[in-house]
């Protein structure tokens, strides 16, 4: 029997940075001081506990976010460790969902980086607490004021430092804390596992003490206690600071940041206090909000094991040996193994095998699980990533989570007819893992396109279907996911009419299509007046529309960005019938899209390249051989930090090419910005034949 956790002791939190900032090594030293494993494992070695995965190991970098337990202070901290490579953006944004509070790591040489940003921006927009950790002071270039003035120009939310290094680069020693007013300094002799707490240094003393100042000026506007004792000068103790900051964090106003080097074992202590004190338990937040089944009903559930169950599954995986998990967060009531459990989106109640509690790959099984766990559960059939699950008796539906269309292809075969049926079942478990996997056939060319958020994203993919499914296939170049456009507002008209000896088929309508504003898809309005077209006609007429956006006329592309308004037309006592209003409808939009100066629209990506100043000329020229738009360069010590737009078409290769023009040392990023009409003269040269 499984007895009830104290929910305040609980923390879910997810670490986000971007890409080498220093995440997974973070995480390791959190296991192994909080006991969870007996010897610190190395990305660089391919050793990394929560890096578990081949591909992982081999490239060093984190590729699916994992999930662990470890206890400190009697807490217990649930930690999903995610990507911080552009590719895998949505492995982000799907852990932040249901994440209490996150840490944000940043590199105390590269400062914010492109991948830095959009992380925060997606803790942003799901209202998540944050602490940040500056993490490498150790290395060459290391500066922490620089980083948090990077930190306070480009971010959201005021960094406050709670404490500040001392030296930096190979003088890095230890580090003042700001609130106990202390100087640790860590042992090196067993990886940092003690250290002392000395006097601030003579020469220290003057920064710190400023400092301080500023700390408790910054936080005493979140409470009224401490404002007073402040403007008083009257002594402020440890409890008034850490409380007035803790809800400074829970309400999004401040974000503490604290120092260190993770892989020289200095600051993770600290960085463990600071998680339990500042960031949120389940019950510090509000209710999760949800609606009724039929949408007409506001709910919301507190966070109680007593409540009706609310949950969202917000993670699948395939596994080898127990088949496929479902990674749940708990917000409300209990979930028991062995009991049946309601999926309002699929309507239909799923068996709860067993629960997990995981540790990377790694896992445990337990009976039942309460409000506030992280959970993985073996035995559901329906249930995809973002839906909910809950209790039949008092149904609730939460917030759907949205996913970008993805920006890249590659078409894909099997290499035998062995390979056929396997390929075909492992594509569609890939694409129940990651929602920015999406699988296609096309009919024209009998192949099978798989498309994703980048180059890397695809290559990780293929790569698992050959080691993991042990399927061989065929795979194309990656391609470029274009779209098609309209640039001006045109009428058209589409008439379908069929006689073949018994009752025909009519149908014929008249459409206007505009430009849409603000990035809408498709819209449509019926603009009928009278019963020229009957009103069960008028849905068959919006369906035509909308299926015949599918394939553009230029390229044959998805079609988006358009206004649909249906103003005539007419119809017959007889012939006509639903599927002749859905061919003409198709047919107007075909003429109309023709007449309407259609453009290709091409995806944009924001790229972010680190060269040193002698490589920057050649840098610069190449980037603008590829149609790129200079945005700005920002030197970081002794090298450049260049921004531009650029067209993903051009950025097919360009690591190599970066590798060649500065002998190795130069570095880039990329992530998507927007999607922009194809220059005329790369448009004529592309669809020579149909322009």
């Amino acid at each position: 029997m499984s007895v009830k956790k104290d929910i305040q002791l609980v923390r879910n939190i997810g670490i986000m940075a971007h890409i080498d900032a220093g995440k997974t090594t973070t995480t390791e030293r959190i296991l192994y001081y909080t006991g969870k494993t007996h010897r610190i494992g190395e990305v660089d070695d391919g050793a990394a506990t929560m890096d578990w995965m081949e591909q992982e190991k081999e490239r060093g970098i984190t590729i699916t976010s994992a999930a662990t337990t470890c206890y400190w202070r009697k807490h217990e901290i649930n930690i999903i460790d995610t990507p911080g490579h552009v590719d895998f953006t949505m492995e982000v944004e799907r852990s932040l969902r249901v994440l209490d509070g996150a840490l944000a790591i940043f590199c105390a040489v590269g400062g914010v980086e492109p991948q830095s940003e959009t992380v925060w921006f997606q803790a942003d927009k799901y209202k998540v607490p944050r602490i940040a950790y500056v993490n490498k002071m150790d290395r060459i270039g290391a500066d922490f004021d620089r980083t948090l003035a990077d930190m306070d120009e480009k971010l959201t939310l005021s960094p406050i430092p709670i404490q500040i290094p001392v030296g930096k680069e190979d003088k890095f020693s230890g580090i003042i804390d700001l609130i106990d007013m202390n100087y640790r300094v860590y042992n090196d002799e067993n990886q940092g596992a003690t250290f002392t707490e000395n006097p601030i240094p003579n020469d220290m003393l003057e920064v710190a003490t400023a400092a301080r100042e500023r700390l408790l000026e910054s936080i005493s506007d979140y409470d009224d206690k401490l404002l007073e004792k402040f403007l008083n000068n009257e002594e402020i103790d440890t409890a008034d600071i850490i409380r007035a900051l803790r809800q400074a964090v829970i309400n999004c106003s401040l974000v503490p940041v604290l120092v260190g080097s993770s892989l020289k074992n200095k600051g993770i202590q600290k960085l463990l206090d600071a998680i339990i004190d500042y960031l949120p338990a389940p019950t510090d937040l509000p209710p999760v909000k949800g609606i009724s089944p039929d949408g007409k009903k506001q709910l919301q559930r507190s966070p109680d094991s007593s409540e009706p169950l609310a949950a969202l599954a917000f993670k699948i995986a395939t596994d080898p040996h127990a088949g496929k998990l479902c990674y749940v967060r708990i917000y409300s009531g209990e979930i028991k193994a062995g009991s049946y459990i309601f999926n309002p989106t699929s309507g239909i109640k799923e068996r709860v095998g067993r629960i997990l509690k995981m540790h990377s790959n790694k896992r445990a099984d337990v009976p039942v699980a309460f409000t506030g766990d992280i959970v993985a559960i073996i035995g559901f059939r329906k249930t995809t990533t973002g839906d909910t699950l809950c209790s039949a008796k008092d149904p609730i539906v939460l917030e759907v989570m949205k996913f970008p269309e993805p920006v890249i292809f590659v078409a894909i075969e099997p290499k035998s007819q062995a390979d056929h049926d396997k390929l075909a079942d492992s594509l569609q478990k890939l694409e129940e893992e990651d929602p920015t996997f999406i699988v296609k056939y096309n009919e024209e060319t009998g192949q099978t396109i798989i498309s994703g958020m980048g180059e890397l994203h695809l290559d990780i993919l293929i790569d698992r279907l050959i080691r993991e499914f042990n399927v061989h296939a065929n795979v194309g170049k990656p391609s470029v996911a274009y779209k098609e456009t309209i640039t001006e507002t045109v009428e058209s008209e589409g008439k379908f009419v069929r006689q073949s000896g018994g009752k025909g088929q009519f149908g014929h309508v008249k459409v206007r299509l505009e430009p849409a504003q603000n990035g809408t898809v498709f819209s449509f309005k019926n603009e009928i007046k009278g019963n020229t077209i009957p009103p069960e006609f008028i849905p068959a007429v919006e369906k035509g529309l909308k299926d015949a956006m599918t394939t553009g006329v230029i390229g044959g592309y998805p079609v988006t960005g358009i206004k649909t308004s249906l103003f005539d037309g007419s119809s017959h006592s007889v012939d006509s019938s639903e599927m002749a209003f859905q061919v003409a409808a198709s047919m107007a939009f075909k003429d109309g899209m023709r007449k309407a100066k259609p453009v290709v629209l091409e995806p944009i990506m924001k790229v972010e390249v680190i060269c040193r100043d002698d490589y920057m000329g050649s840098v610069v020229g190449n980037l603008n051989l590829r149609r790129g738009k200079i945005n700005g360069m920002v030197p970081r010590n002794k090298v450049q930090a260049i921004t531009a737009m650029m067209p993903l078409a051009e950025m097919f290769g360009y690591a190599t090419a970066l590798r060649n023009l500065t002998q190795g040392r130069g570095a880039y990023t990329m992530q998507f910005s927007s999607y922009s009409p194809l220059p005329e003269d790369v448009s004529k040269k592309m669809f020579a034949n149909i322009m």
